[in-house]
């Protein structure tokens, strides 16, 4: 098997592990918080992301992976997990908390498909020594990076019930 091949098809399986472990073990969970606390367990999973900046250093990744993909893909991840960490700072302010929870799921979105573009357009399936141990990153971690932004979407624009609106202003008071 092509490492093209072994690449692709280890990270649909990613996919398929994560979605199938977030559906057993973590989905029914987050629907059962209040979507503050749904949110904030999120954010804290994607506090994390600083890790990518290990894209750019010297040692860890081949100095043949291609600077397009790498440097937009470290610097992409630190400005998302630092976003996520400033969500979690701010959750006594709950304007800014919930600014930040939009802002850190925006930016790690956009930063994840455009990694994605760029793997593609720098044929990184057919560079993927050049990840190293790195490897794991886009095989284990990404497709649970991006299952988690699409469950944040998902609590940010589902409308409250009106006995959940009424529940959560009682546990505010």
């Amino acid at each position: 098997m092509s490492p093209e091949l072994l690449f692709q098809l280890q990270l649909v399986l990613g996919y398929a592990a994560w979605l199938l472990v977030f559906r057993v073990y973590v989905w029914s969970r987050l629907r059962s918080m209040d979507p503050f606390e749904a949110q904030r367990a999120i954010a804290a999973l994607h506090s994390f992301r600083f890790f990518g900046l290990v894209f750019i250093l010297p040692g860890v990744v081949s100095p043949d992976l291609p600077a397009g993909f790498a440097v937009f893909a470290a610097y992409g991840d630190l400005a998302t997990g630092v976003l996520a960490m400033l969500a979690l700072l701010s959750a006594r302010v709950r304007p800014l908390f919930w600014l930040f929870v939009v802002a850190f799921n925006l930016v790690g979105v956009i930063d994840l498909i455009v990694d994605y573009y760029h793997a593609i357009q720098f044929d990184l399936p057919a560079r993927a020594a050049a990840l190293g141990a790195m490897y794991a990153i886009p095989i284990l971690y990404v497709p649970v990076l991006m299952i988690t932004h699409v469950a944040a979407f998902f609590f940010l624009l589902r409308p409250q019930s009106k006995a959940a609106r009424s529940y959560l202003s009682l546990r505010k008071s």
